[in-house]
């Protein structure tokens, strides 16, 4: 009997995916807990929609994280941090810092995208990465600046 999963099943398939099994199985186990549906037309347009719809949005997604790398690629951001002598940093700059850094420049980047190698602890300028999508980077480059010494 062809079913269309409607939710992950282990050992039979994934959530969409159209699938023969056995029709015991199908009607005692996968209809009876609402786990798949009949593989009629009217289900198999319904599936193939769905399916039509989340790659649209999926390349919608990826589509903005494009646009939103070309512009962080190259930006300068600046980051004043309180420093001692030498332009050591009390502490380490961290990626919530550099999140809201970009953030006052208008980009919206979640501060665990943002690619930060070993913690920042002088005064100075970093190369950058970050990951907006799957296989979209944007590079930048953070400036660490004194606000005050003590």
């Amino acid at each position: 009997m062809k079913v269309i999963l409607q939710k992950d099943v282990k050992g039979t398939g994934k959530k969409g995916d159209i699938v023969n099994v056995a029709d015991g199985y199908a009607k005692n186990y996968l209809l009876k807990n609402n786990l798949a549906v009949l593989a009629n037309n009217s289900n198999l347009n319904d599936t193939l929609n769905q399916k039509a719809a989340h790659a649209y949005h999926k390349e919608q997604e990826r589509q903005s994280a494009i646009d939103l790398a070309k512009k962080i690629d190259g930006k300068l951001v600046v980051v004043k941090i309180k420093t001692g002598e030498n332009g050591k940093i009390f502490g380490a700059v961290t990626a919530k810092e550099i999140a809201e850094s970009l953030s006052e420049l208008g980009f919206s980047v979640d501060k665990r995208k943002i690619d930060l190698p070993q913690p920042i602890k002088f005064a100075g300028e970093y190369k950058l990465k970050v990951k907006l999508y799957e296989g979209v980077t944007a590079e930048f480059i953070v400036r660490v600046q004194p606000s005050e010494s003590l």
